[in-house]
């Protein structure tokens, strides 16, 4: 393949202060550094002269052609007034405190001044973080990042969207080259202490989105640890619908005579679209309430909210089941994030859905389409109420806000709203339009185990939640009824909640502690009254008077009070030292086992044993006479070692230690040889059983013989000679009885093969003949023994050819 070598000559030029044109860069975008350089000059002559009320659209801003571009793109053109106030002053480098209604747009009155200040001071990737942009929950961190690109992107800035559950380590190596960091401030501060590469001190500006939310109390020291990372000089734009007025959070911010933006404040705190409505339910009735609307209710976008994720997840697990005929999602902070972000796009895209959620939705999510959101359970104040009843009715929408309250919280949760300046109203729900599903909510929980579980942990959370509540007048645990409501919840049996226990008897025993309190000081206060009326001199007291003289009672709370109610507390009685030393006494001892009663706990109890070193398991082996039999392994069992364990020096002496081990090392060597030895013998006699088995089950040797039925040599094999050389016996008929009756006849044509015979011969002999005779076959005479054992120890040394010749040898003879 041929290429051309002639030089392109309107790319020779490829270098420009360290940037490289593209070749296929359009003539007006290669020259666009001078370009930029004339619109920031003219960007910047502009911006004294921002008036927010000549305002109209965002073309009357002063922005550079990129930011136009992604606005125009992103469908954005009339800004709102939250923008138009804002944007302004920000461009011109001021301090910004903004509040507005929820969805009024607050995210792009910040992201834009946050482009242009950077485009303005000509920011590449080479010179680090620009702006820091904080947000309290992920999901809102995600949203602003998704706004940011499709607002800035025509310009080179590079971002990144920092927010726990993603990879860490991915992020450490890529902090370096971004210009604009949105985060939570968790996982900032993290990255501020651990990732070298993290260097904060390059940058121009601060955003807190949401931001009375990141300034409170949850987190407090995460926030300051943050500002003290940042440089002093630098802008700061704080953002939220409720915003923080607090001049302790605005000192740490250190804001520089910070421009109070808030349009809020001559409108109402809540959208003019949002209808507010509330309700008031029994605890065991609400499951019942949230079901019935579901149901009657289909076609519509939902939120839910509820005030622990516990609760979400089994509302949520327990309503799947029973399928209402619509999608349902969950929203928790337990969740994975990339599970959070799934749930949070599927939500926007659908139009007919309910999401049940926990307050980590409530704060700045712009969901699309909302049609209503119900409030389960009651929120904190009236700034949490906003929030949640702000994620309905947004861009001039419509939308409906209902409050679901209890008896016992009707009446201080309206107060609050009333002096917010928030009109609700009360609504009645028709009995008839309820349906229960505790029947088969009771159903799954019996199948379930998992299922079950999750129910009690929701039961125990709700109730941990309304007793963790600051305002005491609102939020009342005692007044719960948490048998119906753990039943409306699908269980049989109550949780048993520990928390609530404990505290009730803290505040039974602080309640006794300050009756007795109140009539001690009612009878301290009855003798100073008698010594003030009484001028004569106090008459001297005996034992009688003491101890008869006071009043019975026969209910034993009541003799208790008594007797600290008359104890004599003056110091001018004259009784007798002896009763006097006795009560000190039994007040002492009373007093000293107070204080040593302690809670045993486990742990306690688990140190006593091990103090006393009480062995556990131990094995104790007597013999016949009933002897304890010694365990030999365990003890010392030389002289010498004995001696040195006895000896009462301190400290170790080496060489001795060494002769004891060698002394010892003996003793477990004899000791080793006998359990090898005992290993030994019963290895042979499973040799020999298994020996005797395999001779049991007939098995024969090289000869054809049986070891165990013919203890003597078996020539039984070979041919009989007196029918191989056909000599006919006299006693031949006998022959043939005695083998009828041993049942071993052998026919011819077996004597004529070579082959052991069905019938088994055996040798007779006579104590004085040497030869065996014909007649003597069948007879059953004795051998002796050692000739036997002699016949039988050749025959088994013997091999197969040489018996055969040895055969063949008494066959020819």
């Amino acid at each position: 393949m041929m290429q051309n070598k002639k030089p392109n000559k309107p790319f020779q030029k490829g270098f420009q202060k360290g940037r490289k044109f593209n070749k296929y860069q359009h003539k007006s975008q290669a020259s666009s550094k001078p370009r930029d350089d004339e619109e920031i000059e003219r960007l910047r002559s502009q911006l004294e002269s921002i008036d927010p009320s000549k305002i109209k659209l965002f073309t009357d801003f002063p922005l550079s052609w990129k930011t136009q571009k992604g606005i125009r793109e992103a469908n954005y053109k009339v800004p709102t007034e939250i923008q138009r106030e804002s944007i302004g002053h920000a461009l011109q480098g001021r301090d910004i405190l903004g509040a507005a209604q929820t969805g009024s747009g607050k995210t792009l009155a910040f992201l834009i001044p946050v482009i242009e200040n950077l485009y303005m001071k000509k920011w590449t990737r080479l010179d680090g973080i620009g702006a820091i942009i904080i947000s309290p929950t992920r999901e809102l961190a995600y949203q602003i990042f998704e706004t940011l690109k499709k607002v800035g992107a025509h310009h080179d800035f590079s971002a990144g969207l920092i927010i726990g559950g993603k990879n860490l380590k991915f992020e450490k190596k890529r902090m370096d080259q971004c210009n604009i960091i949105i985060c939570t401030p968790g996982r900032l501060l993290q990255h501020m202490d651990e990732n070298p590469l993290f260097d904060a001190s390059t940058m121009q500006v601060l955003v807190l989105d949401e931001a009375d939310r990141c300034l409170d109390m949850g987190f407090e020291t995460t926030m300051n640890g943050i500002i003290e990372n940042l440089p002093p000089e630098r802008q700061t734009l704080l953002f939220s619908a409720t915003q923080t007025k607090s001049v302790k959070d605005l000192a740490r911010l250190s804001l520089d005579n910070a421009v109070n933006i808030a349009p809020s404040e001559q409108q109402a705190v809540t959208p003019d679209n949002l209808k507010q409505s509330y309700v008031v339910v029994n605890l065991e009735d609400k499951i019942t309430m949230l079901w019935s609307f579901i149901k009657s209710h289909l076609k519509q976008k939902c939120i839910v909210f509820l005030s622990s994720c516990k609760q979400v997840k089994y509302i949520y697990e327990i309503f799947c089941k029973l399928r209402p005929g619509t999608s349902l999602l969950a929203l928790y902070g337990t969740l994975h994030q990339d599970r959070r972000v799934a749930i949070y796009q599927e939500f926007c895209r659908k139009s007919n859905v309910v999401l049940f959620a926990t307050d980590i939705a409530s704060r700045g999510l712009d969901f699309p389409t909302v049609n209503w959101v119900i409030q389960m359970d009651c929120p904190e104040d009236v700034t949490q109420y906003i929030h949640r009843a702000g994620r309905t009715a947004r861009h001039k929408a419509r939308g409906e806000s209902l409050l679901v309250l209890l008896p016992s919280e009707e009446e201080g949760m309206v107060a609050e709203l009333k002096n917010a300046k928030i009109d609700v109203n009360q609504i009645h729900i028709d009995p008839k339009r309820l349906f229960s599903p505790k029947g088969k909510m009771e159903g799954f929980l019996a199948q379930n185990k998992e299922l079950k579980e999750t129910a009690q942990r929701a039961f125990v959370s709700y109730i941990k939640s309304v007793f963790l509540m600051k305002n005491k007048k609102i939020f009342n645990v005692s007044k719960l009824n948490t048998d119906e409501y753990a039943k409306s919840l699908g269980l049989v049996v109550v949780p048993r909640v520990r928390f609530l226990e404990r505290f009730k008897k803290r505040q039974a025993a602080a309640q006794k502690t300050n009756k007795e309190d109140g009539s001690e000081s009612s009878s301290e206060s009855e003798d100073e009254s008698e010594e003030n009326t009484e001028a004569k001199p106090l008459r001297k007291d005996n034992d009688d008077d003491v101890n008869f003289n006071l009043p019975h009672s026969d209910d034993s709370e009541n003799s208790d009070v008594e007797e600290e109610l008359f104890k004599i507390k003056r110091r001018d009685h004259e009784i007798e030292e002896s009763v006097s030393k006795k009560d000190d006494e039994e007040a002492k001892a009373e007093l000293t086992a107070a204080r040593k009663a302690k809670v045993l706990t486990k742990a306690a109890l688990a140190k006593r044993v091990l103090k006393k070193r009480i062995q556990t398991n131990t094995k104790v082996e007597f013999n016949e006479d009933g002897t304890e039999l010694l365990d030999t392994r365990k003890q010392l069992q030389s002289d010498l070692a004995r001696d040195y364990i006895n000896q009462d020096e301190g400290g170790i002496d080496i060489e001795t230690a060494k002769k004891v081990l060698r002394e010892e090392d003996k003793f477990d060597k004899k000791r080793f040889k006998e359990i090898v030895k005992a290993k030994h013998k019963v290895q042979k006699k499973k040799s020999k059983s298994k020996k005797n088995e395999d001779e049991d089950d007939d098995e024969v040797d090289d000869f054809g013989s049986d070891a165990d039925d013919e203890p003597e040599v078996d020539l039984s094999w070979l041919p009989d000679p007196d029918k191989c050389y056909n000599v006919v016996n006299s006693d031949s008929d006998s022959d043939d009885n005695d083998d009828e009756d041993n049942k071993g006849e052998v026919s011819e044509s077996e004597s004529l093969v070579h082959r052991p015979p069905k019938r088994l011969y055996e040798k007779k002999k006579s104590g004085n003949d040497s030869a065996t005779s014909s007649d003597s076959d069948g007879e059953d005479d004795d051998e002796d023994e050692p000739r036997n054992k002699k016949a039988k120890q050749i025959a088994n040394k013997l091999s197969l050819n040489e018996a055969e010749m040895i055969a063949m040898q008494l066959l020819g003879k």
